[in-house]
């Protein structure tokens, strides 16, 4: 009986798209092939890498009859190539799980999401709380304690209201695989900055959502990254205006999208404030003018209501000299440290070549 019910556990498809990511991919693998659920394919992609990445791959292909390696023909954008990786996953296949390829996951990872899922037949997407290297805290946290399974739009709409962020990064998530077949293109190309959080939304408006109590991935951010660049222009605070500006009237009947989208707008100018009197230069404020086009072509940068949050800003900081001189000291000694929240957000966008080197895959 025992093996009988080995032999029927779904397949997972486990997908790592790669590029110059050598002093990782070998613990990436590993970690993979770690894994208690035995009943997984892995597909490595290779974009074109000019490293040691393809022999450290083809090592561990020839080793493991599960693992398929891919070469691409040319180099692609990360999110193209990520598209092209999803696209080699087994027609029967019903999860699929990426593991990008300078991040690991926990030996329990794919059993426990997989045991989520098979709760309920509408649930479209799992995550769990997941580790960084720089962060001790438990990331992810703040999800409702009792309530591993979500509908999808309850989960959106808490997720709209409350701004804590449970969907991690693509090696955070899980996906029902026919969703992602069902795509010629899975994550859309033409926003790099928040595809995958996108692509999280778009599923919750249809699909349910399961949570697994238990670190189960690790993220890395050490290594020289796109983090490093998009952080100081602060898209940890243009990400989720964006997403909650799109998605309030989805989720939300009109009157409490208005609300929300108000709460939103107010919070984000006061980002923007704050970087303007640290005099932020022209570089932060084309990635923001740019960044909004997401939300239309027309979207550009409400000045007055800039000016006027400015004016908030400056009368809080006249009106608390105290705290005014720590903060000033604080900037003028090191540079800014996020809240767990914002670290997870800004991960969550990861673009492309032009920007990292190591990230890109």
């Amino acid at each position: 009986m025992a093996q009988a019910a080995l032999a029927t556990r779904p397949l997972v498809s486990v997908v790592t798209p790669f590029y110059n990511t050598a002093p990782y991919l070998a613990q990436c693998i590993e970690s993979v092939l770690a894994q208690t659920y035995g009943e997984f394919e892995y597909i490595l992609m290779d974009n074109c890498s000019t490293d040691s990445s393809e022999e450290i791959a083809e090592d561990y292909a020839r080793r493991d009859p599960r693992i398929r390696l891919i070469r691409s023909s040319q180099f692609l954008s990360q999110l193209a190539n990520y598209n092209h990786a999803l696209a080699q996953i087994s027609g029967v296949s019903k999860y699929c799980k990426m593991v990008q390829a300078d991040d690991w996951i926990f030996p329990e990872c794919l059993s426990c999401m997989v045991k989520t899922f098979e709760q309920s037949e509408s649930i479209g997407l799992v995550s769990s709380y997941w580790l960084t290297d720089e962060e001790n805290a438990v990331l992810g946290s703040g999800y409702p304690v009792g309530s591993p399974i979500l509908s999808g739009r309850e989960c959106a709409a808490w997720y709209l209201r409350t701004g804590i962020y449970i969907f991690g990064s693509q090696t955070t998530v899980m996906y029902r695989s026919s969703l992602v077949r069902c795509c010629e293109t899975f994550y859309d190309v033409s926003l790099p900055v928040h595809a995958d959080l996108e692509k999280c939304m778009e599923i919750l408006k249809r699909w349910d959502f399961g949570f697994v109590y238990q670190v189960l991935s690790f993220t890395r951010r050490d290594n020289e990254s796109v983090i490093s660049k998009v952080l100081p222009l602060q898209s940890y605070d243009l990400v989720p205006y964006i997403i909650t500006q799109r998605y309030a009237p989805v989720f939300f009947e009109a009157g409490e999208a208005a609300s929300v989208k108000r709460k939103s707008k107010r919070k984000y100018y006061r980002a923007l404030s704050r970087a303007a009197l640290q005099l932020k230069g022209r570089a932060f404020w084309r990635y923001h003018s740019v960044g909004l086009k997401a939300l239309s072509e027309r979207e550009t940068l409400d000045w007055p209501y800039l000016a006027a949050q400015m004016g908030v800003v400056l009368l809080w900081l006249i009106s608390n000299p105290g705290r005014t001189m720590l903060r000033m000291m604080h900037y003028s000694k090191a540079p800014r440290r996020q809240s767990s929240n914002e670290s997870t957000l800004a991960h969550a966008t990861k673009p492309t070549r032009s920007i990292s080197r190591s990230k890109v895959t």
